[in-house]
This record gives C-alpha cells, structure tokens and sequence, in this order.
C-alpha cells in the first residue's frame, strides 16, 4: 500500500499479472492521441483531467530546475494555459508516445521559450485554466527527504507515486461505500509487493474470521489494487499493449 510519505511498490509477479491482455476502453491520452486536427471536446476534456492529475510533478522538476516557489507556480500555469489552448490539440497527433514522456518534452520547450519574456507571459495571458494549490505543494515539497536526485529522475519518481496514490485512493473508496473501512485497514497490514510480517492467525482472530477467509480476502484486495493501477497507467498510454511495461519501468523508479 502507499503510505504516508512512503511508496509500496508492486511486485515483479504482480506486474506481471497486470500484463495479460484485457479490454480497455479509450483512455485519456488515446482520446487525446485520436483527435488529431479536429475539435474535440471529449479530447480536451481529456487533456485537462491528465493536466489536473499529475501538475505536481510538473511543480517539483520546475522547482528543480532552480526556480523559486513564485515562478515555479507562474511557469506550470502558463504552461497549461498553453497546453489547453484551443489551438494546441490540433498539433497533437499519433507518435506522441507516452503522456508522461510528452508531458515533460513539452514544458521543456515552454520553459525555454519563456525563459526571456515577462511573469505576464507565463501566467498564459493571465488566464489561469488550471488553479495549483501552491501552499500544499511548497508543503510537500519541503517535507520530501532531501536528496540528490536530477530534476528528470525526481518527476519521474513522483509521476510513479502519483498513480500508486491514485489506485490506493480508488481501492479505499471502494471499501468505504461497502462499509468496509476497517476490514481494509487490517487487510493493509500485508503489503501488496511482498508478504509482511503480520501473522494470519492473529490478524484473522483479531477480524473473527477464519484464516482461510483472511487469506481469500488479503488476495481479492490485491487484485482489485492491480487492476486499479492497471486502469490509472492506462489513461496515460496510448496503446493498452504499453501498459505493462510502463508499469515495470516506473516499479524500477520507485525502487531507486
């Protein structure tokens, strides 16, 4: 599971579990993809919900970069007010690759585009398509562990967390409209990549279920995480044949 400030990644054989083949329906960045020069609402929607998934780590490589807490927040602005224009999804075509790689390309090419013009210019024109919570992300940003990591290698890592959150999140609101908050948080004893210390017996006793039923349940909660995983790094590839090697890739950054 993902803690508190803490990453837990998914195992090499669940990884590979979540590479079988199954039937996915248009995800965000194939919507996106298909466009090509036409208008479309559903691709711009798209576009703007991946936008609103994973600016954090947009944030932190800017910040990385050097820039303080103003720009970086000014720079990220402007570059979805950019990236949303409605100008923008006409240049967006097949050979893309994957949104992660295509996102961070392209603020590349907006940073160094700015990086002469006014706070104005960075600010879109003084639209604001996209509103940050700059106080939460200076927040987090000061709390994570100082390290040396390369700006490229830390969006890298925190685009990983952010599909990690983002499948715990959806597995613990799934449990709660079943009524069954605390079954996961005792379930979330045995960690999904490895098995834990927790002993079945006491943790079944503890539940008042059998240890049979614990371990039916322990599996089902792990299945439901992976497929929901599953389901986030698809929004962010074109083709549901990428899935599984992004989901390898981005476990190898995680464990860095």
């Amino acid at each position: 599971m993902v803690e508190s400030g803490a990453v837990k990644p998914v195992g090499p054989d669940e990884a590979g579990v979540m590479g079988r083949d199954s039937v996915f329906p248009s995800t965000h960045w194939s919507v996106v993809l298909s466009a090509g020069r036409q208008e479309s609402g559903e691709a711009a929607q798209a576009l703007e919900t991946l936008c609103r998934t994973y600016w954090y780590p947009l944030y932190v490589y800017v910040r990385r970069r050097g820039y303080n807490r103003e720009d970086a927040k000014d720079l990220v602005q402007g570059f979805f007010a950019h990236l949303l224009g409605r100008d923008f999804l006409r240049g967006v075509g097949q050979g893309k690759g994957r949104f992660r790689s295509f996102l961070l390309a392209s603020l590349n090419h907006f940073l160094s585009d700015q990086r002469d013009r006014s706070r104005a210019a960075k600010r879109g024109g003084g639209q604001t398509l996209i509103s940050l919570d700059a106080d939460l992300a200076e927040r987090r940003y000061g709390e994570e562990a100082a390290d040396e990591l390369t700006p490229e290698i830390a969006y890298e890592r925190l685009w990983a967390t952010t599909l990690l959150e983002r499948a715990r999140a959806r597995l613990a609101e799934e449990y709660t409209t079943q009524g069954k908050t605390d079954l996961l948080l005792r379930l979330e004893e045995f960690p999904l990549g490895e098995r834990g210390e927790t002993s079945f017996r006491d943790c079944a006793a503890r539940l008042g279920l059998s240890e049979s039923a614990l371990k039916s349940a322990v599996h089902r909660m792990r299945a439901r995480y992976r497929e929901l995983l599953r389901e986030e790094v698809a929004h962010t590839v074109n083709d549901p044949a990428e899935v599984a090697d992004e989901i390898r890739y981005l476990i190898t950054v995680v464990s860095r």
